[in-house]
This record gives structure tokens, sequence and C-alpha cells, in this order.
């Protein structure tokens, strides 16, 4: 291909190189694209299932995929000694505590942890503040939502006393010994314990997904324009009719 007095003249180690950057590059792209629509899909799961009607919670394991971000609803008794407080949990700028206490569902023996809330922490780190626990038979509704699947902890010793640094079901099933469903009721009804009610619409990442593919392509992109113009080399015959 000859454009003026220049010849489009690939080499083959450019050529290569080229390929494999342009393979590798919209390879990451899709990859992008792709776990955009899936976390646009688990948004869209929450928006349906969050809007629809409670959905009892019975004293048998549940399958927590279907009933991720569903509305939920739970019947029983509050275990106040197995209660935990989430460390470092900002609230408006706020720092605190998310409490989290099991719920024994009524008829049997199985329990659900339940996300009741948020509480500022004190001025002194010693000293926690004190939630009051509702006795007796409670009905308590909310969204059904996952357990946290990644965390960062600095060392393994995460866990003192009731103060906690992140929250694994295994682990707290384990320190408890309770047979825990196998997944979280984030609370949203109301009760007289003092705690802020945050049910967040969950953060999936999609538009930071999309901003990747749009770099990745763009930088595909850029490998291709290069490639051209790099490869644009004088054409012998018109430098033989000018000399």
């Amino acid at each position: 291909m000859k454009i003026g007095s220049r010849r489009f003249r690939p080499g083959w180690l450019m050529t290569v190189f080229a390929v494999a950057a342009l393979f590798a590059l919209v390879s990451l792209g899709n990859w992008q694209v792709r776990r955009a629509a899936e976390k646009l899909a688990v948004q869209q799961r929450y928006d349906e299932r969050s809007q629809a009607p409670a959905i009892q919670v019975p004293s048998k394991l549940v399958d927590a995929g279907s009933v991720e971000y569903a509305h939920i609803s739970a019947r029983g008794e509050f275990l106040p000694q197995h209660t935990i407080l989430l460390d470092n949990r900002v609230l408006k700028g706020v720092v605190g505590y998310q409490v989290l206490t099991p719920l024994r569902i009524e008829g049997g023996s199985l329990n659900i942890l339940v996300n009741r809330g948020w509480v500022a922490a004190t001025s002194r780190r010693d000293l926690l503040p004190q939630v009051p626990t509702p006795a007796g038979t409670q009905a308590v509704e909310g969204i059904a939502t996952p357990p946290p699947r990644r965390f960062f902890e600095l060392g393994h010793d995460t866990v003192a006393g009731p103060v906690w640094e992140n929250l694994a079901l295994d682990r707290y099933a384990a320190a408890s010994g309770l047979a825990l469903q196998p997944f979280l009721l984030q609370q949203t009804s109301a009760s007289d314990d003092g705690l802020a009610r945050v049910a967040e619409r969950p953060d999936t990442g999609v538009n930071m997904h999309r901003g990747y593919a749009f770099q990745w392509y763009a930088m595909a992109a850029l490998v291709l324009v290069l490639y051209f113009f790099l490869n644009l080399k004088p054409d012998a015959a018109t430098d033989e009719k000018q000399t």
C-alpha cells in the first residue's frame, strides 16, 4: 500500500509484536466488559428482589443464591451474648461499628446473623458502646446480603473479644458454635435500640469496569496506529525518480 511518497512495508518482528499486543489488550477490554455486565446484573437483581414482598426465612437451611438481595423476614429471639462489633465502619464521616447479633429462628435451632445497624464509637478505644438488644420474640425485616468474600487483614489475630476486624461466616460459626443460614439479614425494620439502619444498594463498580475497558481498547487503538505509521517507509521507486 502506497501513501504519497511512502509505502506501508511492515517487518515481521514488529507485526508479531503488534498482533500479540492487540490480542492481549482487546482480550483485557472484553474481560472488563463482561465483568461490567455481571456487576450490572447484580444491581438489577438487588433492585428487583429488594422491592418484592418479604420472604419468610424458615428454620431450615436456605440456598444463599436463591434469596440474595431479596426482601426477607425472620422471626425468633436475639442471642445478645454472641453479638459482635465490626470495627472501623464509617457513617457520614464518623467512625463506629456495625452491630451484628444472631437471631435464633423460631421453630428450630438454626440462626441467622443480623446486621442490626451502625453505632458511633466512644472517645476511648477501650470503652465499647452499650447497645441494647430487644428481648423476647422479634420479627425482623431486611435484605438478604451475602457475607464478604474478600477482605484485607493486617494479621491473623483479627478477633479481640466482641470486636472483629472483618466478618467471615465460617469463622463466626466456629467461634460462636452456632448453626447459621449462609447469608446475612441487613435489618431495615425499626427497633428501639438506637442504631442507624444503613441498607445501601451494592456498589458493584460497573462504571469502574467500563472505564478500564475503555482504557484497554484505547491502548489497542494506539498500538494499531503506531504500527501503521512506524511501518510507512520511503518508497524506493519514488526516490529513484527524484534522483
